[in-house]
This record gives C-alpha cells, sequence and structure tokens, in this order.
C-alpha cells in the first residue's frame, strides 16, 4: 500500500495530489445541457459531469471565465434549466388582467367569473400573478447573464414572508386594476386579502429580516435566490387558555401553496449517516458515501417583485420527501418499519424549530440545517457550471451569504462537492469558497451561537464531519502562527472543541466578510464574541445596520399616512426612502400636525376594531397606546414592562382619583414551545390584564391586551396604530431590532434603552424625539464585573417589594412565585436594576402625550428620520461594501 492511502484522509487530500485538476469545462457544460429530473433527483449535476475527468490525470483546469471575454454567439447549452429556458411563443403577455382571471378560472377552476367565490377570485388572482413575475423573471435573468451580473444567494432557515397578494399587487402597481374588475363581479379585494394565510416560514424578526431583503433585491434589480425550507406548519399558532400558551398547527399551505411553483426536475439528493469509504488512484482521491440514508429535496418557488418591474427574488424553499418506498421490507411484511422510513424523511420539513432539549431534537435540527444547505449549495453549483462551466470564476460571479448560524454547513458542503466531485485541491477550494461566502451574525447570545455534540455531528454527517476537522486543524495551524503560539486564543477561535463542533467560529473562518446588524452590535461582536478573530482578521468585520421593506411596512400597511406624505414632499420615498427627511419642513406646521395626528386616531380605531372582534376588549383610542410586539424572551424583557404595569395598577388602587393618563398596554409574542419561563411571562401579563378588568374604576385608566398568535398580518394592523415602541431589551443583548423600525416609521416614539439599532434611532430623531432610560451596555458590564445583587433592590425599593410581594401571593387564581424568584434571586438581564429609570421615562412619556401638538411634532420627525432604516439601504449597503454586486440594467419603472 502506498504512502498516500495510508494517511487519514483530512490530511492528506493537499499533498498526496498537489497536481490533481479539475475537469475541462466542456465536460461540465455538456452534462448541463440535457438536465433530467430523474437524474437530478439522483446526483447533483456536478457528480457525474465530473467522476470521468477525475480519472484523467492530463485534464486541464479549466480558465476562469471572464465578463468581458464572454462570446457573443449562441451558447450549445440551448436546454438549460430554470430561469434561463426562453418562454414559448404566447399572446398571454398581451392579454389584460381581465382577460387572464377569466382564463384562470375557466381553465383551473371550471367556473364563469359571475359564479366565482371569494376563494376562486383570490386563486386566480395569485396564479395570474405568480404567472406574471414568472415570465418577468425569465427576462430579468436572461439580462442578469447578459450582462455577466454577479448574483446573490441569500440562505437563510426562516424567511417570514406573511402575505404575498397585497404587497405583489402594490409592487406590480395592479392594485388599482385588480380593484376595477373585481368591483365588477362585486368582489372586494380587502375581503381577498384576508383569505389568504400568513406563510409562517420564520420565528421573529430574523426570518422577517430575510423576507423584507428579497424585496430590496429586486427593487434594486440585484439578482437573487432566497433558500429556506418549505415547513408543512411553520410556526405554529398561539392559543392562549387561561393565559398559558398552547401550540396548535399552523396549516398554512392551504391558501398558502397558490403561490408555490413546483420545480421537480430541479430536485437534489442529500445523504445522511452511513460511512465514508476512500481510496487513491492514479493520485486521484476518491469518496465513496456507503450506506447512507438519501432524502430527495423537492424545490418550490415563491417570487417576490421589486416595484415598479425593476427585478423579481426568487426564494427557493425545499421539501423534503423520501425516495420511495422499501418494496424489499414491504414484501417481507415489514409495513410499518417501510412506512416509519418514509415518514422519518418527510420530517425534515414538517415543522419549524424542533424543541432541542433532547438528542432527537438535535439530530432533526442538525438534519434540517444540513439539508438546506446540501440543496441549496448544489443548487448553486448546477446554476454556476451551467452557465460559466467551472467554479474558478465563483467568487466574482457568486455571493453565498450565511444568515446567521443555522446555515453554516454551506462552508463544508462546497468544500465537499469542490473536492470530492470537481477535483480541486484543498488550498485552491479553500481560496474560492472563502471568497465567496459572508457571514451575517444576528446574536450576541451564548446560547444562540450554535454548537452541536461533536458525536452527533460525526454520526450524522460522517463526510462533513471529515471536512470541518480538516478546516479546523489547518485553520488552528494557520491561527498559532499569526498569534505567535497563543494556545489559548487558538483555542477560543477553533471549531473543534471540548467535544462540540461550533458553528460561529466555523463561520468567522470561512467566509470573506463577518458583519454585525447595528453600530453597537457590530463593535460588541468585535469587543466580545469574535474578538480573538477581530485581533487577528480585523479587515473581515464590518457592519450592515437591519433594514425593513418600507414598502409594505409604511405603503401598505398605512395607506392614509402614505396619502399624507404623498401630498406633502410627493411620492418619490415610495422608492428612495432617504425623501422622508422632507417631513421635517413640516414639524412645525400646527394644522399638518394635527392632520397626522388625526390619521393616527383613525388607525387606532381600526384597531380597536379589531380587539372589540377578537378579544372582546373595549379600547379607548384616546389612550396612549402603548406598544411591545416581539418573540418572547427573558432579554427583550417583557417582565420589566409587566412588573411596572403591576406597580401602576397597586398605585392606582391606593389613589383612584390621582392625576393619571389613560394607557392602553398593548403585548404580542410567542414563546418557545419548550421555553417554561417565557411561557409564564405571558400568563402572568394575560392574568394582570384579566384582574384590571375586574376593577370598573381602574379599567377606565388601564388596560392590557395580549394579542394572541402575533403574525406579520397582525403587525401590519398594529404598526400604523402605536403611539409608543417599547424597545427595552437589556443595553447590549439586542443585536438590532426591526419592529423598532417599523413602528418609528409609522409615527410611534420609542420608549427604550440604548441597545441595538436603538442608538441609531435616537442619532436620526435626537435626544428630544425618543424616551431613553436605563444603563449602557458599558454600564452593564461593569455592574456585572463588580457584581449584582437584585436581592438588595428589593430590599431597599418599596415600590419593587410591593409589587414583587403581590407576585408571590398571586392572583387570578394563582401565584408568580417563579418569575418573582428569578428576579430577586439571579435577575439575569437585570430588570430590577432598570426599573426606577423605566418607571421615570414612563412618566415622561405621559407627561409629553398631553400636548397634542407637542407629541405629533415628536411623532412626525420619528417618520420624518426613518428612511434610513429601509431595507433598500441596507441591500446597497451590502452590495457595495460585502458583495461587491452591480444591479441589472435596463429594468425600469413599468
Amino acid at each position: 500500500m502506498s504512502k498516500e492511502t495510508t494517511k487519514k484522509p483530512a490530511q492528506t487530500e493537499t499533498e498526496a495530489k498537489p497536481a490533481a485538476k479539475k475537469p475541462a469545462a466542456k465536460t461540465a457544460s455538456k452534462k448541463a445541457e440535457e438536465p433530467k429530473a430523474t437524474e437530478a433527483a439522483k446526483k447533483p449535476a456536478t457528480k457525474k459531469a465530473q467522476e470521468p475527468a477525475a480519472k484523467k490525470p492530463a485534464a486541464k483546469k479549466p480558465a476562469a471565465k471572464k465578463p468581458a471575454e464572454k462570446k457573443a454567439e449562441p451558447k450549445a447549452q440551448s436546454k438549460k434549466t430554470s430561469e434561463k429556458k426562453a418562454p414559448a411563443k404566447t399572446t398571454r403577455d398581451e392579454l389584460t388582467l381581465a382577460e387572464e382571471l377569466t382564463a384562470k378560472l375557466l381553465h383551473n377552476f371550471s367556473v364563469q367569473p359571475e359564479n366565482a367565490t371569494d376563494e376562486h377570485w383570490y386563486n386566480a388572482l395569485a396564479l395570474v400573478l405568480r404567472d406574471r413575475m414568472r415570465r418577468q423573471r425569465v427576462q430579468y435573468i436572461s439580462k442578469t447573464h447578459k450582462q455577466d451580473s454577479k448574483q446573490v444567494y441569500y440562505l437563510c432557515m426562516e424567511f417570514l414572508m406573511g402575505r404575498s397578494l397585497k404587497n405583489t399587487l402594490f409592487n406590480m402597481n395592479l392594485t388599482a386594476e385588480a380593484e376595477k374588475e373585481l368591483k365588477k363581479y362585486g368582489v372586494k379585494l380587502d375581503n381577498l386579502y384576508e383569505l389568504e394565510p400568513d406563510a409562517g416560514l420564520g420565528n421573529g424578526g430574523l426570518g422577517r429580516l430575510a423576507a423584507c431583503f428579497l424585496d430590496g433585491l429586486a427593487t434594486a434589480s440585484i439578482p437573487a435566490i432566497g433558500y429556506s425550507l418549505l415547513y408543512e406548519y411553520g410556526i405554529f399558532r398561539q392559543k392562549l387558555v387561561d393565559g398559558w400558551q398552547m401550540e396548535t398547527p399552523d396549516f398554512w399551505l392551504p391558501g398558502g401553496e397558490c403561490w408555490l411553483l413546483p420545480r421537480p426536475e430541479l430536485a437534489k439528493e442529500v445523504r445522511f449517516d452511513g460511512e465514508v469509504k476512500e481510496w487513491w488512484d492514479n493520485g486521484f482521491h476518491h469518496i465513496e458515501h456507503e450506506n447512507a440514508t438519501v432524502i430527495i429535496a423537492q424545490p418550490y418557488d415563491l417570487m417576490v417583485a421589486g416595484k415598479d418591474g425593476r427585478g423579481v427574488s426568487t426564494l427557493r424553499l425545499w421539501r423534503a420527501t423520501a425516495p420511495g418506498m422499501d418494496m424489499s421490507l414491504f414484501n417481507q411484511g415489514e409495513y410499518m418499519r417501510a412506512m416509519e422510513q418514509k415518514a422519518m424523511a418527510e420530517v425534515i420539513t414538517q415543522v419549524l424549530y424542533p424543541a432541542d432539549n433532547h438528542r432527537e431534537g438535535k439530530s432533526l435540527r442538525l438534519s434540517q440545517q444540513y439539508f438546506l444547505v446540501s440543496a441549496s449549495v448544489q443548487d448553486i453549483v448546477q446554476r454556476h457550471l451551467q452557465e460559466y462551466g467551472t467554479l474558478d470564476n465563483l467568487p466574482e460571479m457568486a455571493a453565498i451569504h450565511i444568515n446567521d448560524t443555522h446555515p453554516t454547513l454551506a462552508i463544508p458542503e462546497l468544500m465537499r462537492i469542490m473536492l470530492d466531485e470537481c477535483g480541486y485541491s484543498w488550498e485552491d477550494a479553500w481560496s474560492i469558497i472563502t471568497r465567496t461566502m459572508a457571514y451575517t451574525n444576528h446574536t450576541v447570545m451564548a446560547e444562540a451561537l450554535e454548537c452541536w455534540p461533536e458525536d452527533l455531528f460525526r454520526q450524522r454527517l460522517p463526510r462533513i464531519y471529515q471536512i470541518v476537522c480538516e478546516i479546523n486543524n489547518r485553520f488552528s495551524a494557520e491561527m498559532m502562527q499569526k498569534t505567535g503560539n497563543d494556545v489559548q486564543k487558538v483555542s477560543r477561535m477553533a471549531i473543534l472543541s471540548y467535544g462540540l463542533v461550533k458553528m460561529a467560529n466555523l463561520c468567522v473562518a470561512g467566509s470573506h466578510s463577518v458583519n454585525g446588524v447595528s453600530q453597537l452590535h457590530s463593535e460588541i461582536i468585535k469587543d466580545s464574541v469574535f474578538h480573538d478573530a477581530y485581533t487577528v482578521m480585523p479587515e473581515k468585520f464590518k457592519n450592515v445596520t437591519n433594514g425593513i421593506a418600507h414598502r409594505r411596512w409604511l405603503c401598505q400597511a398605512n395607506p392614509e399616512l402614505t396619502a399624507f406624505i404623498t401630498d406633502k414632499i410627493g411620492d418619490g420615498f415610495i422608492i428612495d426612502a432617504a425623501e422622508l427627511d422632507g417631513l421635517r419642513r413640516y414639524a412645525d406646521d400646527a394644522t399638518a400636525l394635527r392632520d397626522f395626528m388625526a390619521i393616527k386616531r383613525r388607525n387606532k380605531e381600526r384597531l380597536a376594531k379589531y380587539v372589540k372582534e377578537h378579544n372582546g376588549v373595549t379600547l379607548d383610542p384616546d389612550s396612549i397606546f402603548d406598544v411591545q410586539v416581539k418573540r418572547l424572551h427573558e432579554y427583550k424583557r417583557q417582565h420589566l414592562n409587566a412588573l411596572h404595569i403591576l406597580h401602576t395598577y397597586l398605585r392606582l388602587k391606593e389613589n383612584p382619583n390621582m392625576d393619571f393618563q389613560p394607557r392602553t398596554y398593548i403585548f404580542g409574542a410567542k414563546s418557545a414551545p419548550g421555553y417554561y419561563l417565557a411561557k409564564e411571562i405571558i400568563r402572568f401579563i394575560y392574568m394582570l390584564g384579566q384582574e384590571i378588568e375586574k376593577d370598573p374604576v381602574i379599567r377606565e385608566k388601564l388596560k392590557i391586551v395580549y394579542l394572541e398568535d402575533y403574525r406579520v398580518s397582525l403587525a401590519e394592523l398594529l404598526m400604523p396604530s402605536a403611539d409608543i415602541s417599547e424597545q427595552i431589551s437589556l443595553a447590549g443583548t439586542e443585536a438590532s431590532g426591526t419592529g423598532n423600525m417599523k413602528l418609528m416609521m409609522n409615527g410611534a416614539i420609542t420608549l427604550g434603552t440604548m441597545d441595538g439599532a436603538n442608538v441609531e434611532i435616537y442619532d436620526s430623531v435626537g435626544a428630544d424625539n425618543i424616551f431613553i432610560f436605563g444603563m449602557s451596555s458599558e454600564e452593564v458590564e461593569n455592574l456585572k464585573r463588580t457584581g449584582y445583587t437584585p436581592q438588595n433592590l428589593y430590599n431597599n425599593n418599596p415600590n419593587l417589594h410591593r409589587a414583587i410581594d403581590v407576585m408571590f401571593k398571586g392572583f387570578g387564581g394563582r401565584q408568580y412565585s417563579e418569575i418573582a424568584n428569578s428576579l430577586i434571586s439571579k435577575d439575569p438581564y437585570m430588570v430590577l436594576a432598570d426599573f426606577e429609570d423605566y418607571c421615570r421615562a414612563q412618566a415622561e412619556s405621559a407627561r409629553v402625550y398631553t400636548d397634542e401638538l407637542a407629541w405629533a411634532k415628536k411623532a412626525l420627525l420619528n417618520t420624518a428620520g426613518s428612511g434610513i432604516f429601509a431595507s433598500d439601504r441596507s441591500i446597497q449597503d451590502y452590495s457595495d461594501r460585502i458583495w461587491h454586486c452591480r444591479p441589472v440594467t435596463g429594468m425600469g419603472k413599468k
């Protein structure tokens, strides 16, 4: 046996075959000419194309295809799949919306327009819009290739899309035409909007950000594909039973599936478990993954139109299916085992984020993440090879973005394809990958920086484990050189450490860019989370502050305010949100300010109507609508808000006639199913609201509403109605926030800490137009170092003492001692330390609210200063500073 074959694969992939060559471009291109659904479902397109070349040592590496050298004559790849295929000649493009709708009703549902139900109209309209976006996407990608534009591939485990109908009609400038045609048959467009379920493919801000970015990319004419999973049930539906959160399945696909375009010809194979067999032949390294569990990734495309026809983004969602029934097991009488294999394959895309407080849950989460990245990276490679015939120019023509740590395994998966299927040397493959991959960090919370048990990782992903081991060995050796053999520093930066595989460290090692999502957060990750890496590789670290799709969250969610803004400054802000700054000149215009507040009041009345219908609670639109809506987590400190409400309630009980500005506290939040204390906080808030409602005097002044099953469509109703935006996380814990931006844009005034993007909101609106309280991040760290004892605050502050004692005593038939004990014994997010200053900020906001024009000025200046927080600006930052891509030209207003 030769020396090479006795070495471990992770140690020899470079040394044993330094002369290994990649397949010729023609080999890859030829195979790509004739894609078949059956073969796509069996193996990645690159595998069959390149395995023969791996046996030819003389094969030459294809030269990188430079954009300027691209030949003008027609290519041989006339049968390319996906977006490049030219549509067949048809007169459909010339049909009016009315004609297309009639055709869909007849062809798909066999009904005449006059006999169609609202459900028929909704589905027909969705299908018409899907077809139009599809045709536009084909033209868009054709221009992309002609102009050699770099493409963005955005990988994220969550895309919280919400509803598509309203957004698509608005962006395609078809709302008025659709209303006109539907009116002929007595159909109201608003009723059709309500038929669409939320596409709940996300949990919160992370997923909503990804959805906003697809809109921004399309509007900027930057060609992009988002990749995620087609969760059967999405985020759960929340039902509160006596205040306790119950989770029920979110059946979103009926009513939502009409937006999805199946792409069975692009299916991919994903392999789990089994063993890795390897051997060398004439200096070439061969890998076989034996006894693997094979799962098929079936793609479905959901398209997102940019405003005014500037582009169309695609969200490609993968659904897990079994390769087929194991008939040998079935014929042997093992019926249940045969069915179990099929069910276990499909469970991967059943539920978003299964609980992972047990090994089975961890295994399923890991499987979900690898399933996403393996299918997506195979798809990216296939698309790229079809166009260029080589991966040499991947960094120049593709940007692969890892959004949070969940898609981290895209790095070793691309290494696997390049090493095992394309014949690249380790050095060449790693160079290409580290110039292609970029990573956004979304948290400073240690528990959210994912780590996997090494034994589980090795068993579930044997080949990926080998590659990660080699990445770790080489990266650690490089860091030892760069740090002067600082063993402790390198150990902290290691990808494999103490039996764990650390995803965040792998992202830093394998990406050319690492960015935070607000100025403060980006400084924190340099100073703490990735401080060791920052000292060695400072050039990698950047900031891109988050942004929101202002066309959805302002133009669509708040049409009256949009009309007001258009009347004052024109409609240029719809494309360029920076133009909202023009509203500042109306800050002292009493008439404009009163009109602004009249719109706010009508939006509050609209929300009050919803609350009356769904919660049976009557709201006073003249009260302050104080809103805290976000995921329920201790660091977001909903319990600080609730503790203050309890304190206020106790004061009002003592003195019902005290001078008090009526206030309505509105909460909306889901807790992770396994997060007991968070669910207990929900119950505490809900039951406190019930207790207050029993008092006929106090309920006229103080009210709590907990909005059940908070989701995108409910947020679109809520954001325009808010007076105060509660952003009260402990300084240094919230990466950015996006709800703060949506509320600000709709004229809510932030009451918050100097945390996340609140710092930049403060800079944008000025100290006079925001209510800031609490410790700074530096003060928080100092208090932690010197020792924080919440018991002392409990003992010495009579207001805190009384409120917490009531929690111990209880109301509504139960005690809340778990929360109370947590506050006085540990208080990990320093609720008690910030309590007194929070009370001051609440009182200050109530005082200002009594002066209508003073409040209106602050609110209007918040809207005026919100343009910087549009996702269009975020996309421009990513494009200029991280992806280095340019827009496709010729995609102007249509």
